[in-house]
């Protein structure tokens, strides 16, 4: 099974209604305006188009459709009103939620984890990324099989179909069951691979370098820079999935910088179990540079985002330099507040701009040091 896009981009785009539903209290309320606006950007990246937004602040999910039953009919209304022809959900629903949304609302429901899983599919390029993708999809599709029925031909590849029922459903979920483990093991067949990779890379005397940070963030166009290597650079979220190594000369020391996928907020587990390989190539390099948007309105909170999958996958601090990039659109007096915020959080901090090429002979000390 080849992974392939959840939603089916042509011409006309998908309208998408989003529904923001976080809980009362929580700092998703807080924000919930800049999330749903993050929801839109994944949503263009996908291929579908937004045409409105609904916010329900719960104090608990409901069992059943997760917001409640007048926000259910409002949300009715306001698809025919819009012609939506799906929602989407910033937060994640249990399979029994989907089910019930969709046969309440009558078009297709995604969630937020679903939205993310299909600009992976539709982004990955190599062999590795690929598998990884189409594991954390049939991790995902495997307790919503039965659900799935409508729209299963849409992205099951070459699992077969031959129609609905009880009998047909155990079958594939035995298959889909089958083909997980089968994936697991080649990743890390894969993995074992990268191990001696890196070995020899260390036994050429080779530093690690290894750029990580929020999706969109600039570490591809940093990469670019540092390295005067062509890298895909695109203005949207998930621009690059594929892990990117070029090696060069900094200060007479010879450095190999590798790009890594972003991290964004609510990542889904699945997927961050099945770029496991990928995490470990970023926690076993010499140095990781924290690439962050300085010029994002919500930079702090994006940069606490990463820190905390850092802090969870074990990587120390005294390894990880903050990379404040697009300084450049940053006011004088904002720079030095930026900068303690930065090493507030416990990285050593550098200002630098990879489209203008500026800040890098400070980061090229840090480097050597």
């Amino acid at each position: 099974m080849t992974p392939r896009a959840l939603i089916d981009v042509g011409t006309p785009r998908e309208k998408a209604l989003m529904i923001g539903a976080p809980r009362k209290g929580s700092d998703d309320a807080r924000h919930v305006d800049e999330h749903l606006e993050e929801l839109a950007r994944l949503a263009d990246t996908a291929g579908a188009e937004i045409v409105g937004a609904v916010v329900q602040v719960v104090q608990s999910p409901a069992p059943d459709l997760f917001i409640g039953k007048g926000k259910v009919e409002e949300v009715r209304q306001k698809i025919l009103d819009l012609g939506a022809t799906m929602v989407l959900f910033d937060e994640e629903l249990s399979p029994n939620q989907g089910k019930n949304l969709e046969q309440e609302l009558k078009v297709r429901v995604m969630d937020r984890t679903e939205l993310i899983l299909d600009i992976f599919a539709l982004r990955a390029r190599s062999a590795e990324a690929r598998m990884q993708v189409e594991l954390a999809q049939l991790e995902y599709l495997l307790p919503r099989l039965a659900r799935m029925w409508t729209h299963l031909s849409r992205i099951r590849g070459g699992i077969g179909l031959r129609g609905p029922g009880e009998t047909q459903l155990e079958t594939d979920r035995r298959m889909i069951r089958n083909k997980i483990s089968q994936l697991k093991k080649k990743l890390g067949e894969v993995a074992e691979h990268r191990g001696r990779m890196r070995s020899r890379t260390a036994d050429r005397g080779v530093k690690r370098v290894t750029l990580v940070g929020y999706t969109n963030a600039g570490k591809s166009s940093l990469l670019r820079a540092l390295t005067r290597a062509e890298a895909h650079v695109e203005d949207r979220l998930f621009a690059t999935l594929d892990t990117q190594s070029r090696e060069t000369v900094v200060n007479g020391e010879r450095l190999r910088f590798t790009d890594t996928v972003g991290f964004i907020r609510k990542l889904p587990h699945g997927l961050v179990a099945s770029f496991r390989a990928t995490l470990e190539e970023a926690l076993e390099s010499d140095v990781l540079l924290h690439v962050i948007d300085v010029s994002h309105p919500q930079w702090e909170e994006q940069a606490e985002v990463v820190m905390d999958v850092l802090d969870q996958a074990g990587a120390g601090k005294a390894r990880i330099v903050a990379v404040l990039n697009k300084a450049d659109q940053l006011e004088s007096n904002e720079r030095e507040r930026v900068l303690r915020v930065a090493e507030d959080m416990g990285s050593q901090a550098v200002l630098v701009s990879a489209t203008k090429r500026t800040g890098f002979e400070q980061l090229a000390a840090v480097l050597s040091e």
